[in-house]
């Protein structure tokens, strides 16, 4: 027994390898299944349900592959700037159906039936048609002719869900939710077909290709492979400044607004974070199956909370007005920590220290201090007024542009320095 428990300890913290790929999959597959199975009580009547947020989060989930990946719902293409300011296009129209009920709903819904059902023919004839698919995988037994069968499975039921989705009449919501549940499952299946593929067949420097810049000069239509730490950071900073321009109609009585959807997808987007990169509001951590499940927790409290409204929602603004406070303050203090310990200490020959690095420490700090006010909002709402809010978000997605582009910076400037360090070899 003791050896066993000794066995899962290791297990857990023992560093994970999924791709960026897999970790969507993993979310999608959770999205599903749960839609699945909260829709039995929704069409009962016992739970209520906001179509916008569900929608609204599809479409994000959906443009996250599109940004990071490339991968679109009608096919696999060149990751440039085109296709990444589609891909937060779409994200914004997401962002609004999940923050703005009502307003909308038509539109997300015809969406995400177009999406599906074109999206799932389009696929299921690319997996048959091209000779690099699903014809060339079948030949192969083992992972990629269940990887084949599996697609297959996915790309039909995503049709299927297609036309339901246009024409919301032609079956019934237990049906519905029959099929969302096998969907749901299906994903969780195509991700480790996905990730024992990439074990077997790729190596590690084609893995982490994602990790990478190396694109140079500048065009839209130029293939761009951004880290998806950045990746990740302007997504946010959409968000977030989106969440804000939003909110200063909502709080002069002009539009409605659904919390729920709010926390839903920031806790998604955590997720994600937490899973893909170790990045968690407490700081940087090792990237271990423990950093998977807890992802994988809080993208199941912000799926429900986005698709049943008013269940969770006092629990999540108190768990995540604690994480922005606790973690805001850790990461202050540990900036601020060393900068204190060498005025008292000063070394005997000044540091230089490079101009970006400066300025990215200062952006580093206002940004923590952001994140602790904006936790400080959610556990006591009447502290600060709900413009000031406003402000303080609009502020915050603004220093995380910023931060991105210094970041990204700081890589290239990396990245030149060891280029100039290899060319004399």
């Amino acid at each position: 027994m003791q050896n066993n428990k000794q066995k899962n300890e290791i297990t857990m913290i023992r560093e994970s390898d999924l791709t960026l790929e897999v970790v969507i999959l993993l979310i999608f597959g959770a999205f599903m299944s749960i839609f699945g199975l909260l829709l039995f009580r929704i069409n009962t009547g016992e739970l209520p349900y906001n179509p916008d947020s569900m929608y609204g989060l599809f479409l994000v989930l959906i443009s996250i592959q599109i940004i990071t990946l490339g991968k679109t719902p009608l096919a696999d293409l060149r990751r440039s700037w085109a296709l990444i300011t589609i891909g937060i296009g779409s994200a914004i129209f997401g962002m609004v159906a999940c923050f703005i009920p009502g307003i909308l709903t038509e539109f997300v819904r015809i969406l995400a039936g177009i999406i599906l059902l074109i999206g799932g023919i389009s696929l299921l004839l690319q997996l048959f048609l091209l000779e690099d698919k699903g014809k060339l995988w079948m030949k192969t037994p083992g992972v990629l002719r269940q990887l084949t069968i599996i697609c297959a499975l996915i790309y039909i039921i995503t049709a299927i869900l297609g036309v339901i989705t246009l024409f919301p009449g032609i079956t019934t919501n237990p049906v519905t939710a029959i099929l969302l549940i096998i969907y749901g499952i299906s994903f969780f299946y195509l991700s480790w077909c996905i990730q024992k593929a990439t074990r077997l067949y790729l190596s590690e420097s084609e893995s982490g290709a994602l990790d990478k810049t190396t694109s140079k000069g500048f065009s839209i239509f130029q293939e761009v492979s951004l880290p998806l730490s950045t990746t990740m950071l302007i997504t946010m900073a959409v968000l977030i400044t989106v969440l804000a321009l939003l909110l200063f109609p909502v709080f002069l009585g002009l539009l409605p607004f659904s919390p729920d959807g709010q926390l839903g997808l920031l806790l998604v987007l955590m997720a994600i974070r937490i899973m893909a990169l170790g990045d968690t509001p407490m700081g940087q951590f090792k990237r271990s199956w423990l950093m998977v499940v807890f992802g994988l927790i809080f993208a199941a409290l912000g799926i429900v909370s986005s698709i049943v409204p008013g269940i969770l929602t006092g629990i999540i603004t108190i768990l995540l007005g604690i994480l922005n406070i606790v973690g805001g303050s850790v990461l202050l203090i540990q900036i601020l920590l060393p900068i204190l310990s060498g005025i008292r200490n000063p070394p005997a020959e000044p540091v230089v220290v490079p101009t970006i690095l400066k300025k990215l420490l200062i952006i580093q700090i206002i940004l923590n201090l952001v994140t602790i006010a904006f936790g400080l909002s959610m556990l006591l709402p009447g502290l600060i007024p709900g413009m000031l809010v406003a402000v303080i978000l609009f502020i915050n997605g603004l220093i995380l542009f910023v931060l991105a582009f210094m970041l990204e910076k700081v890589n290239q400037i990396e990245m030149s320095v060891e280029q100039s360090g290899e060319a004399p070899a």
